[in-house]
């Protein structure tokens, strides 16, 4: 356990947080009830068309562009209830009891002090997401959404959960997750913070956001760790299996969101172009970039293999 790394990662706090910081400024002018939509311009999309998983789809594409720019806006939304639902219902109900010792190994004051900064953290995001949400539903004047499931990401936590009958586990996979999200979630942040197709806001909002979640890797590395050696044989057999099971929840498209976005875009097929496109090889993840948990697995000397995940 480095205890060392937390130190430094919560001296750095002050200085480094997006809510403490000047930085966010540009965000602040952005919000809803501000005169100014700064950077706003109605012809730019709210989202990477390439990231839509039926992108290519010839019956989606032979929509009106009004039709895609709705299908675009209400994927950024879904992007942000994403992000939101792995704040709120995954990391800061783990965060919660990781700083009141609730978990093995995490009684060190340098553990708790780490985890309360990344839980604040994680309440502005969430402020922050919900707030750009709000002001792309004023400018773009979005009206009568779709009912959007919980992300993929907590439906599959739930799922595991219900399997499972001890609530050592329970809280368990409860952890893994928010390592995994922790130290993902950059991944899947930078899918928009460097794209410049895009509302430069929405950009912004990722790009903050993922700032925060550098800093946040290292404390799950170490969080995890010092858990880790404190569980015995079947816990620790329970933590490596979760680990692939976590990775996917995260990385993995939610197509049950879509058929309700092209309905309410006006797509009378929107059920089929989703079906199709889920069947397509290769088209079941929306991040690809697995390097985050291939570290926590190298650092903690793990022997978990992601093939299934990966291929």
């Amino acid at each position: 356990m480095n205890y060392e790394t937390l130190q430094r990662v919560s001296a750095a706090w002050p200085r480094r947080a997006t809510i403490a910081a000047d930085s966010a400024t540009p965000f602040m002018t952005y919000m809803p009830g501000t005169d100014e939509a700064v950077g706003y311009d109605p012809a730019v999309p709210d989202y990477p068309i390439q990231f839509l998983p039926f992108a290519e789809h010839p019956d989606f594409l032979a929509g009106t562009p009004e039709q895609i720019q709705l299908a675009l806006t209400l994927a950024w939304l879904i992007y942000n209830e994403r992000v939101i639902t792995a704040e709120e219902f995954v990391a800061n109900p783990t965060f919660s009891r990781l700083a009141h010792g609730d978990f093995p190994g995490t009684d060190r004051f340098e553990i708790k002090q780490a985890v309360q900064q990344a839980h604040v953290d994680e309440t502005w995001h969430t402020y922050m997401h919900m707030m750009a949400m709000q002001r792309t539903r004023e400018l773009r004047a979005v009206r009568d959404e779709p009912n959007y499931p919980h992300a993929i990401t907590f439906r599959a936590l739930t799922a595991a959960q219900d399997q499972v009958a001890e609530k050592w586990h329970k809280d368990l996979l409860a952890l893994v997750w928010t390592a995994v999200s922790e130290i993902s979630v950059n991944a899947y942040l930078e899918l928009l913070s460097r794209d410049e197709t895009i509302q430069p806001m929405h950009a912004l909002v990722t790009r903050l956001h993922s700032r925060d979640e550098s800093a946040h890797s290292p404390v799950m590395f170490e969080v995890s760790k010092s858990v880790y050696t404190e569980l015995d044989a079947e816990q620790r057999q329970a933590f490596d299996a979760a680990v692939p099971r976590a990775l996917h929840a995260f990385v993995a498209q939610d197509y049950a969101v879509w058929p309700a976005v092209l309905e309410r875009c006006g797509y009378r097929n929107a059920v089929d172009i989703v079906e199709e496109c889920r069947s397509l090889p290769g088209n079941g993840l929306l991040v690809r970039d697995f390097t985050g948990v291939e570290r926590l697995i190298r650092y903690m000397g793990l022997d978990i293999s992601l093939a299934e995940v990966t291929g």
